[in-house]
């Protein structure tokens, strides 16, 4: 049989998922994916996505059930900020390196990150240190 290529099974179980009305066991999302695979391949791909906030899971029988974390709209803006928790928390020098990332910043993106901030106006907002 062929592999697949990198991240192909991934995204062929956000499509099942995204098709899905209600959280899917490892052999429904299995039974719904094209081609022959493994149980354990499966399993171990859903166990990874939940890992990576990909996929939320609650308990069902003696494993779980999954469905995707987020709208598939926003997946990727989902997937990109875990990335970037990620990366603050292994650097450590938190200030650094978000100053550096503010500094590196469009004008129209330090316009948005404001916006998103709740400061129009650069001011900080009651209640939320500058």
């Amino acid at each position: 049989m062929a592999r697949r290529l990198r991240g192909t099974l991934e995204q062929e179980i956000v499509d099942v998922l995204a098709g899905a009305k209600e959280p899917l066991t490892v052999a429904r999302v299995n039974e719904l994916l094209p081609g022959a695979l493994a149980h354990t391949t499966v399993m171990t791909t859903l166990a990874r996505m939940h890992g990576k906030g990909i996929l939320d899971r609650t308990p069902s029988g003696r494993g779980y059930a999954y469905r995707l974390a987020a709208p598939i709209e926003t997946l990727p803006a989902a997937q990109a900020a875990r990335d970037m928790h990620r990366l603050l928390d292994k650097y450590g020098r938190r200030a650094d390196v978000l100053a550096r990332f503010v500094a590196e910043l469009t004008p129209d993106d330090e316009r948005m990150l404001l916006r998103l901030l709740g400061r129009e106006d650069g001011e900080p907002d009651e209640g939320r240190e500058p």
